[in-house]
């Protein structure tokens, strides 16, 4: 993502990376995948936390992000670990560069609703790419018939979604639940 002109992420069981804090990222890291080794968690927590770094430039790219009730009702960590996950995530819309759209369980179901993804835009379209997680590790997809489908899909996320007042609203609702 150091490069990428803008970032859309939509998360369906988890916070974004780039939304995730340190405890949290650890939590589903540690949790999502029981099976790997605390070098492993250490390893994929450096490199998050590198990737982030770009949101500290002068100039980040803007990102928006597209969360799933489930995601942010999940609590990874525990109660305590989840509210602070969810307060950094208000902080975080509060950001110029930074939208956020809540999708609630009202909304019904909608394309990618069980899937994490994340679309990050080149500097020119040949260079866009898409980040799916999975319990494996990260899979990346180029190909234009897959970055149209992705770009369709994140789409239809948006149109289900609070807008960016009823989403800050939505999640500090879930956040004084806790």
């Amino acid at each position: 993502m150091s490069s990428a002109a803008a970032c859309v992420t939509g998360q369906t069981y988890g916070a974004s990376p780039c939304a995730s804090r340190a405890e949290h990222a650890r939590a589903v890291f540690e949790h999502v995948i029981p099976q790997l080794a605390p070098a492993d968690v250490d390893a994929r927590m450096a490199l998050r936390l590198d990737r982030c770094q770009v949101l500290d430039k002068a100039d980040p790219p803007p990102i928006e992000l597209v969360m799933y009730e489930a995601a942010l009702r999940t609590q990874f960590g525990g109660p305590k670990v989840a509210k602070g996950q969810l307060h950094h995530i208000l902080e975080m819309s509060e950001r110029y560069d930074v939208t956020m759209h809540a999708i609630p369980f009202s909304a019904g179901g909608f394309p990618g609703a069980g899937q994490s993804v994340m679309y990050a835009e080149g500097p020119v379209p040949e260079l866009d790419t898409v980040e799916l997680d999975s319990t494996h590790g990260p899979e990346f997809y180029d190909s234009e018939q897959q970055l149209r489908k992705y770009r369709a899909q994140l789409e239809t996320m948006r149109a289900v979604a609070l807008n960016p007042v009823q989403s800050r609203d939505f999640i500090l609702t879930i956040a004084n639940d806790l």
